[in-house]
């Protein structure tokens, strides 16, 4: 049986579907209780090993993915997954990076790409998303 994140826990976004998304800073401790079944760690440099499935996308602090289509394909399925497994995404600070993913997964979870941005602020992180690129990279998301 499926145990999804606890939809109070630290960090966790509610997608308009249900889908339960845990952001984090890495910089951050783990939160206490279960870990995830899968994450996609977005930092300039390969994150030290987890005990969990996990990808790697090199993607700069403050900038946007080395390589954007590899980037849509790793964001597609973090989102598929996300129906039946507990999904974590995170950078170190939990922000930026972290943001910019998680309002392309709500832009494939059907939020308008126009107000990706705005549904993460309000129901992530207010200084979710920090740069202007950024914000153009979740408008042009497909």
């Amino acid at each position: 049986m499926f145990a999804a994140w606890e939809p109070t826990g630290a960090g966790v976004l509610r997608l308009p579907s249900g889908r339960l998304v845990r952001g984090r800073g890495l910089r951050r401790p783990l939160p206490a209780g279960p870990a995830p079944s899968f994450a996609l760690y977005l930092l300039g440099h390969e994150p030290p090993p987890v005990a969990w499935e996990a990808r790697w996308l090199r993607w700069p602090d403050f900038w946007l993915p080395s390589d954007r289509a590899a980037a849509a394909d790793a964001l597609r399925e973090a989102w598929a997954r996300a129906d039946t497994e507990r999904i974590e995404i995170a950078c170190a600070g939990g922000q930026g990076r972290t943001g910019t993913a998680l309002a392309c997964l709500a832009v494939l979870d059907g939020v308008p790409n126009r107000d990706a941005v705005a549904y993460v602020r309000e129901h992530y992180a207010p200084r979710a998303v920090e740069t202007p690129w950024q914000r153009r990279f979740v408008s042009r998301f497909r």
